[in-house]
């Protein structure tokens, strides 16, 4: 593989360390993972074709749900998509009577991002690359000379047909006044117009009275109607050129902490309608994925399937399981990495480390596989440990030997930070070992 460039391998390495995902980079350290990808890449075939589709990707902490989500946002860019993405909060929630709906709104379209755009922030970059697009060609079909009235007319008759198939959808006929409004702005290079009018489009209008005042449409986004506009927005980026618009929306378990019971079904059915619209047809050129624990989803107590009318949607059925995983169905579960996809992650971190620092990799396949079976001989590593854990302690590896080049691997890995028990006892007296048949070295010493 390719070597990565120090600004890439620098994030990488830093990131990982945090335990979080780099946004860029990913294609240097995707391992696995490959089932996921392909059933997920298949709905943004489906996308493109002008169907919608909705997907739950559910996985532990650090399992690798944020990893997949960043990892398809890469796929659907270079497949020309616009990705819009948030991570929900207690600020940021899918409904909320105090603007918490509103505000995953705007954390969406702030991360407006596009292959050329990646790191967010598209949206004018959206908007004059749609009207350059109509004005070219415009252009190419008419004889009429470029800046004269005549052409502009003709420009703007365009692009009133383009978003005259806008005015059918809910909101739509003042979502095509806006972009009208946005056209005549760009012609008069009107900077002041252009922005109040992306001010709109970002949601950023505290009322309707504010909204009439500054541009004249006597209507805002708000809590209640944001999704209405991430539809209309996932249409006219159709029209604009590009193949589809993914949404991404990560923990879902602030909408599980939430404590006011009301509040978590109001969220649950805001869930329920975005399902609905996509498997329904109502929705088009839209995809949206949605990352949780599986508390947060599975809990019949306060998590998705606490909502009976998505549980009985999104339960497995009859024939999937531990053995048969469904793929095509709304809920992928993420399963752990294998051991030797771990050992390839390892080796690839280890190459993007010594370019980073600038060293020759030193750990051979031999060292790589005894720090994966040491960080699996730890007790509860087998049922508990995540990616996230094995990264991270890989990372800290590899800091370590890099500042003290006299220490070895094998030196390190028996040290007692790192050296795994030799023996587990029984967790209780019915795995084999009567209560009081334990010695003072089966318990951990502590102090009040």
């Amino acid at each position: 593989m390719k070597k990565a460039p120090k600004r890439i391998a620098n994030t990488i390495i830093n990131a990982l360390k945090g335990g979080v995902v780099p946004r860029v980079g990913l294609p240097y350290i995707a391992v696995g993972r490959d089932a996921e990808i392909d059933a997920l890449l298949h709905d943004v075939e489906i996308i493109q074709d002008g169907g919608a589709t909705f997907r739950f990707v559910v996985g532990k902490y650090g399992s690798g749900k944020s990893f997949l989500l960043q990892t398809i946002r890469s796929y659907a860019m270079d497949r020309n998509f616009v990705v819009i993405d948030a991570d929900l909060s207690p600020e940021r929630r899918l409904h909320g009577g105090q603007g918490q709906g509103l505000a995953t709104y705007k954390e969406l379209i702030r991360n407006m991002s596009t292959k050329t755009r990646p790191e967010g922030g598209a949206l004018t970059l959206i908007l004059d690359r749609w009207i350059s697009g109509v004005q070219s060609a415009v252009a190419a079909e008419s004889s009429q000379a470029v800046g004269s009235p005549e052409f502009a007319a003709a420009v703007e008759a365009r692009i009133h047909e383009t978003v005259g198939a806008l005015s059918e959808m809910v909101h739509g006929f003042d979502f095509a006044q806006l972009l009208v409004m946005y056209y005549r702005s760009y012609v008069e290079d009107n900077d002041e117009m252009k922005a109040r009018v992306v001010k709109w489009f970002r949601g950023e209008y505290a009322n309707k009275t504010e909204a009439r005042r500054e541009l004249g449409v006597g209507i805002c986004i708000t809590d209640d109607d944001w999704y209405e506009y991430v539809k209309l927005f996932a249409c006219f980026l159709k029209q604009a050129g590009y193949a589809g618009m993914l949404v991404l929306i990560d923990e879902l378990v602030n909408i599980y902490k939430i404590p006011n019971a009301i509040s978590r079904q109001y969220n649950y059915e805001k869930i329920l309608t975005m399902y609905n619209d996509t498997l329904q047809g109502k929705a088009r050129y839209l995809g949206i994925i949605m990352g949780g624990t599986p508390q947060a989803v599975e809990d019949r107590r306060r998590g998705v399937y606490s909502y009976e009318a998505l549980r009985s949607r999104l339960a497995e059925g009859r024939f999937a399981g531990a053995q048969y995983k469904d793929m095509l169905a709304p809920v992928i579960q993420l399963v752990p990495l294998s051991y030797e996809e771990l050992l390839v992650l390892a080796g690839r971190l280890q190459d993007i480390h010594a370019g980073l620092f600038g060293y020759e990799p030193t750990l051979s396949d031999e060292d790589l596989a005894l720090f994966i079976k040491t960080e699996f001989e730890r007790v509860g590593a087998h049922t508990h440990i995540t990616p996230r854990e094995v990264i991270r302690d890989f990372i800290e590896l590899l800091d370590i030997l890099h500042q003290n080049p006299g220490m070895t691997l094998q030196g390190l890995m028996e040290s007692d930070a790192f050296a795994a028990p030799t023996t587990v006892a029984p967790a209780s007296p019915a795995a084999g070992v009567a209560a009081g048949e334990r010695t003072a070295s089966d318990f951990a010493e502590f102090s009040l």
